[in-house]
């Protein structure tokens, strides 16, 4: 006899709570074969999904979500989470076009209570939500999920201090897989390590429990006491107890006669503080060519379900990204003193295949970026020369040590700022639209945007050479446009952009990988007789003032163009020529650049068109500055 399909019969989490507890097996089975067949289609993030559906099942049958409140960390691991609380219907439109997030988001469902997607977040936003209910006598529960490459992150260890000493009623997750996107490193991750491994704990305290059992009250406290003293010795209580929490485990994340006991007891549990529970999971569990997969399918393309085989597009160019990692590695062939740093990114960033090359000279330091940035200002103290490859929406989480330790004192740390401008599926929350605004304001600073990958290997090469402050050039995500390569010795002149194409009446000025869209505005401009130049700015900081300054002189319109936000390239033009003092009629300006929202995940043609950075928007911009009375007035002078 079939078997009647349970997941069918889940709508939202109040259904999954009708079933009965042996029923929750198969469940987790049929939502571990349903978050495969969805992610064969639409791609995404799988292996974290594979490691906690026993965990996600367990969880929301335990609590009473969404009035208890659960928060998972970053959202990779969320897809199981949302097939369950009414998305089902919608989880194959994941990360496309106005379809679901591919992390949590609190617009999207009442069941994401906080909106997710960097790393170590969950204790800090899940404390504001058990000290708000606390304030509010409110009795329900509030769940961190939080997995041990996040507990990297200093920022976890922050609320941790904050939650022991406030004494607040809140649960912590800690999902133990030993993987967050590449191994996990430091001290922490080979603790837990140790901790899986080592029998001493889970012998002693079966012992503890034997005696606690036959002997009387009296003893039993005592003994009790003696298994506490016994726990901080040689388990994971040892951290988590000094920082105010209460330590459960480690436990089988897989093991549903486990974990639901484990979690109503804890659920129901009188202490009066924070509880961690240790569970330990596998990531990409269930799957094998996940499991067998050196990344446990952290984030994959459409995948053939039967041999695992993803469909990846094919392409004749290298990805900015190899090119990146190919340069860096040229370079430090001949300089002893170049280093590679990131921050728990090395496949994404390139270092990986640095760090294959250089083993001794490429250093992860983990979910870690603030570290990231002080430590190679340290080794630049020393005389070497760090490459610090981030990406630009997680450099933001190090702006006051680019500030402080790095640009006050005039450090010649070299960022390398991966996945600059728009990103596509990962949406609002992976875009790089800030960091030539952020980083144009410092003194000291040199910010430069590649246009092409030939133009990012001249960009890396001046970065090499560059040994009396910081310097950052960013390039986006994808592959470049298959230009020939130049050597590494060809080294851009600081401040110095270039004329790509000669016209006479409208300049188009663009900083970054938007220059071929506005070429292609200048050749429609040029086919109704509006002569365009377009020029390539190259540097952000400095400026190429004479480039300006001509471009202003010579043209009836000039037109600015930058993949970030306001106060960036555009505005430190318009400030220039403020200063400058500008008389008489006749230039019109006009400064293009993302706009003042948020823009979801789609394909990044459509988001760039979305933004209005396409080639056409740039041509109605055009037309639209000649048709207009309102104008900066232009001096034939400039001082």
């Amino acid at each position: 006899m079939t078997k009647k399909n349970l997941l069918d019969q889940i709508k939202y989490p109040i259904d999954l709570r009708k079933l009965k507890k042996e029923e929750l097996k198969q469940l987790a089975k049929e939502l571990r074969q349903e978050l495969i067949d969805v992610v064969s289609v639409t791609g995404g993030h799988l292996g974290a999904g594979l490691g906690v559906i026993e965990l996600t099942v367990a969880l929301h049958y335990v609590f009473d979500t969404p009035k208890d409140k659960l928060v998972w960390d970053v959202g990779h691991q969320a897809y199981p989470h949302k097939i369950i609380t009414g998305r089902r219907d919608r989880i194959r439109t994941l990360r496309k076009g106005g379809g679901l997030s591919g992390f949590t988001k609190r617009l999207e469902s009442e069941y994401d209570t906080f909106g997710a997607a960097h790393s170590s977040t969950s204790i800090s936003s899940s404390l504001g939500m058990a000290v708000a209910k606390s304030l509010s006598k409110n009795s329900n529960h509030v769940i961190a999920v939080i997995g041990d490459g996040a507990m990297s992150a200093g920022m976890a260890y922050e609320a941790m201090n904050n939650a022991g000493a406030l004494k607040s009623k809140l649960i912590v997750i800690l999902n133990d897989n030993d993987m967050s996107i590449a191994r996990p490193v430091g001290a922490m991750s080979s603790y837990l390590a140790r901790l899986l491994s080592g029998k001493t704990y889970f012998s002693f305290r079966e012992t503890i429990k034997y005696i606690i059992s036959i002997f009387s009250k009296k003893f039993k406290d005592k003994a009790g006491k003696a298994e506490a003293f016994m726990r901080d010795i040689v388990s994971g209580g040892t951290l988590f107890n000094e920082l105010g929490f209460y330590y459960v485990g480690p436990i089988d994340g897989h093991n549903l006669d486990s974990l639901i006991p484990v979690l109503n007891n804890v659920k129901n549990s009188k202490y009066n503080g924070p509880i961690l529970v240790h569970v330990v999971t596998k990531k990409g569990k269930g799957y094998k060519p996940a499991e067998d997969s050196g990344d446990k399918y952290h984030g994959v393309s459409k995948f053939n379900i039967v041999t695992g085989r993803q469909s990846k597009p094919i392409s004749s160019t290298p990805s900015y990204t190899k090119v990146f990692a190919n340069t860096l590695i040229k370079h430090a062939e001949n300089d002893m003193k170049i280093i590679g740093i990131t921050g728990a990114m090395p496949s994404g960033t390139g270092m990986d295949i640095f760090g294959k090359k250089f083993p001794d000279r490429m250093f992860d330091v983990g979910i870690a970026e603030q570290h990231a940035v002080t430590f190679a200002a340290g080794l630049t103290t020393e005389g070497y020369k760090p490459f610090a490859a981030i990406y630009s929406t997680f450099l933001q989480r190090a702006y006051d040590q680019v500030v402080h330790d790095v640009a006050i004192q005039s450090l010649p740390v070299r960022f390398a700022i991966d996945r600059a401008g728009l990103v596509g599926a990962d949406g609002p929350t992976h875009a790089g639209a800030f960091d030539i605004t952020y980083l144009s304001t410092l003194p000291n600073f040199v910010v430069m945007a590649a246009s092409d990958e030939a133009e990012l290997v001249r960009m890396i090469n001046t970065a090499v050479s560059i040994n009396d402050k910081p310097s950052a050039f960013r390039y986006p995500r994808g592959n470049g446009l298959g230009v020939e390569l130049p050597e590494i010795s060809e080294i851009l002149e600081l401040g110095k952009g270039q004329i790509v194409k000669e016209g006479s009446k409208i300049a188009i000025l663009s900083f970054g990988a938007r220059l071929q869209e506005c070429l292609k505005a200048a050749s429609k401009l040029d086919a109704q007789g509006i002569s365009t130049t377009v020029a390539d700015a190259r540097f952000a900081k400095p400026l190429d003032q004479k480039l300006i300054m001509d471009l202003c002189l010579h043209h009836e319109v000039l037109i600015t163009i930058e993949e970030g936000s306001i106060g960036g390239f555009g505005s430190h033009i318009f400030q220039l020529l403020s200063e400058r003092g500008i008389f008489d009629k006749g230039l019109k300006i006009r400064s293009m650049i993302l706009p003042d929202r948020f823009i979801d995940q789609d394909t990044p043609d459509n988001m760039y068109k979305a933004a209005g950075l396409d080639a056409q928007t740039i041509e109605q911009k055009v037309l639209d500055a000649l048709k207009s009375n309102i104008v900066i007035p232009k001096t034939k002078q400039f001082n």
